[in-house]
């Protein structure tokens, strides 16, 4: 028997992404750069609050941010591709973590010329190093494991989104919007500084092409997954919808079915909790047909404009949003981790930036259209109309060839 040492670096454990090291990294990074998104905003209108920022001027200054999210996403994919996943990351979140300062400093009579420019910045790098994120995912988690490592990425999404309020307001007692938007900036150089490339052989990138050409063949790429675009398109609608709808329509039936802003409160806390269990089930649950699980999950939006029709009474509605939150996450991790697995490896970046364009792209367009549409035909209609919608869409993606597993048949 040989006696000659093994020298060969111990493998990362198989089965639990987050022992591994590079994960870890990539983990904490999404959480922080999830951390600094959420943040901006609210710091902003705590800004307002203070009489440093007008409101004219958050709104300009949120426009812009979205404007560059918008113009950044398809072009992070295109370089994520072309490039090192690992170097877009890099240079989008050292991008984000440069502006906010300048962000910072327009405040308390500062330009709002330069805090929108700056804004707009930020955005360009948060939206930049989604798709990035995405395809680095799958770089350094195995096939087998990228459910798990989804669904824990998820879960740091929805706790930010849980504890981050109350965080914030804390620090906000002792100190100012200044300083809370140059956290924001160290949590973005974090997310810049701290993942690292993974152990599998780098993705093959065929030689350049114009953009153009680049962005067509990440197209030509999403048509050949037939599920793809049902789903997207199915995303598309419950967020432009049904998840416009509840943002618009809740606060007033809060104020009018029951007089108080704590159904307000409760149903979206409900929402994170629900999120945070789905999560956590997902993680391990691998069911046959798992594909129509996660659209069936998908049309579980219904429930929340439909518990806002009527005044059921508030746990009524806390209970619908918590099955919501659930039903999101049944559809987000298999949704992520079966684009990781079916899309083609050097066009998988520029797939996920489609994914993040159109589920985004097209909220504001609802945001502004469902107020509108309430005062013409009553909150009631539009509730009741975008719940349907929100049936309707995933039972249609359902039927397209691989919706049943999200896999993509192959010739």
């Amino acid at each position: 028997m040989s006696t000659t040492p093994n020298t060969t670096r111990p493998r990362e454990r198989r089965g639990a992404p987050l022992l591994r090291p590079t994960f870890v990294r990539l983990w904490c990074a999404t959480t922080a750069s999830g951390l600094a998104t959420w943040a901006m905003p609210f710091i902003l209108g705590l800004a307002v609050l203070h009489g440093t920022l007008s409101a004219v001027g958050l709104g300009l200054v949120l426009a812009a941010r979205t404007a560059g999210f918008l113009v950044a996403v398809p072009l992070g994919g295109l370089y994520a591709d072309r490039h090192s996943r690992r170097a877009v990351v890099l240079w989008s979140g050292l991008a984000a973590a440069v502006a906010s300062p300048v962000l910072a400093a327009g405040l308390g009579g500062g330009s709002v010329a330069l805090m929108t420019a700056a804004a707009a910045v930020v955005g360009v790098g948060q939206g930049a190093c989604r798709p990035a994120f995405q395809a680095l995912t799958a770089e350094v988690v195995p096939a087998e494991d990228r459910q798990q490592a989804n669904a824990a990425l998820t879960f740091s999404v929805r706790g930010v989104t849980f504890l981050a309020p109350g965080l914030t307001a804390l620090l906000a007692t002792v100190t100012g919007p200044q300083v809370l938007l140059l956290v924001t900036a160290a949590l973005w150089l974090a997310a810049a500084l701290l993942p690292r490339g993974g152990d599998a052989t780098p993705v093959e990138r065929p030689a350049r092409a114009p953009f153009h050409v680049e962005f067509a063949e990440g197209l030509t790429e999403a048509r050949r997954h037939t599920w793809f675009l049902a789903g997207l398109g199915a995303l598309t609608v419950v967020i432009a919808l049904g998840y416009s709808a509840t943002n618009v329509l809740l606060p007033l039936a809060s104020r009018d079915h029951y007089g108080t802003e704590a159904v307000l409160a409760g149903a979206l806390t409900a929402y994170t909790a629900g999120a945070l269990v789905g999560a956590v089930l997902v993680s391990r649950w691998k069911p046959r047909a798992q594909g129509w699980w996660a659209l069936f999950g998908l049309g579980l939006y219904a429930l929340a404009p439909l518990s806002l029709v009527f005044p059921v009474g508030g746990l009524w509605v806390f209970a619908a949003y918590a099955v919501v939150g659930l039903g999101v996450e049944l559809f987000n991790v298999p949704w992520f981790t079966a684009a990781q697995r079916e899309v083609a490896p050097d066009k998988l970046a520029r797939v996920s930036s489609l994914d993040f364009l159109f589920a985004y792209g097209f909220a504001p367009v609802g945001l502004a259209l469902i107020a509108p549409a309430a005062q013409v035909f009553g909150a009631q209609t539009v509730l009741l109309g975008c719940a349907a919608l929100c049936v309707l869409a995933p039972a249609l993606a359902a039927l397209a060839p691989g919706s049943r597993d999200f896999r993509t048949r192959r010739p």
